[in-house]
């Protein structure tokens, strides 16, 4: 079976804290909620669903959801950059053969502009999906090596039965991440390339 490396988006591949961070807060404000930046910077990762209810847990999801998505489409996907390391790690599976898949709790017409902004040459891409649902899609394209930044990103692997590589990039701390045993903690994805390369060296 040819080599499928499965990443996170939000955090991982992307620095997407700020636009996601403002467009949550202006939907928050537009309700008469202030809520702290860094509170809402500590929720990036999380599926909206499990956001909007921390701080509006009375008002209509579907109607926070188009609220965001509208601003965010807008504003803030043309503020995504990438993070260190990123392209390098995705040549670096390529190099070796092998496909980068793409699996993010953002829904996967975002997902792909996201991509496009930023200009990952990526080979496949899933959207709405968030830790045990990633793992059916990991599963799917059998993916050995799944990168993220938050536990959810761990149990997706585990539900693939592929290894959970993270790395510190995301809202998460090392200790936090550690606590939920993956089997690879990188500092960011300046660090895949090598780790790649004796990973591979030992199959």
């Amino acid at each position: 079976m040819a080599l499928a490396v499965g990443f996170d988006l939000d955090m991982t591949l992307v620095d997407s804290a700020d636009g996601i961070a403002d467009s949550l807060t202006h939907v928050f404000a537009d309700h008469g909620v202030a809520v702290r930046r860094d509170d809402v910077l500590a929720t990036i990762g999380l599926p909206l669903d499990m956001v909007f209810p921390m701080w509006l847990p009375d008002e209509s999801y579907e109607q926070l959801l188009d609220e965001y998505r509208a601003h965010y489409a807008q504003y803030g996907i043309p503020r995504t950059t990438v993070l260190p390391g990123a392209r390098d790690a995705i040549d670096a599976v390529h190099e070796a053969g092998g496909r980068v898949i793409v699996v993010s709790a953002k829904k996967k017409d975002f997902v792909d502009r996201v991509i496009e902004v930023v200009e990952l040459p990526v080979d496949v891409t899933y959207g709405y999906l968030f830790a045990e649902h990633k793992g059916r899609a990991l599963a799917e394209e059998h993916v050995s090596v799944y990168v993220g930044d938050h536990e959810g990103d761990i149990r997706a692997a585990r539900a693939a039965d592929a290894l959970a590589c993270v790395v510190t990039t995301g809202p998460m701390t090392r200790d936090e991440l550690e606590a939920h045993n993956p089997d690879v903690i990188l500092r960011d994805l300046t660090e895949f390339r090598p780790w790649l390369t004796r990973w591979l060296a030992g199959h």
